[in-house]
């Protein structure tokens, strides 16, 4: 059975950037004063690479070789007995 993520991977990722977002702009005008910067550039790129990361581990194939290697990043918890 695919996951939510794997069929609809699109709304994963807008979920992220949208997570994404909120946090960045909480502690946005703080990082802003203290690193100097003067703009957001950074804080946009780090939204976007989140975005284009979720996008990537919601592709069919990649939530395969998680399910396969790295079980617990995959998108939906391993058949079998709950672990304890």
């Amino acid at each position: 059975m695919e996951s939510t993520q794997t069929r609809h991977p699109w709304r994963a990722t807008a979920r992220t950037v949208l997570a994404a977002l909120v946090g960045a702009a909480i502690i946005l005008p703080e990082v802003v004063e203290v690193a100097g910067i003067g703009h957001i550039g950074w804080v946009a790129a780090a939204v976007a690479a989140a975005g284009a990361v979720t996008r990537v581990l919601a592709l069919p194939g990649v939530d395969a070789w998680l399910r396969r290697w790295v079980p617990w990043l995959a998108a939906e918890p391993p058949e079998g007995p709950p672990a304890r």
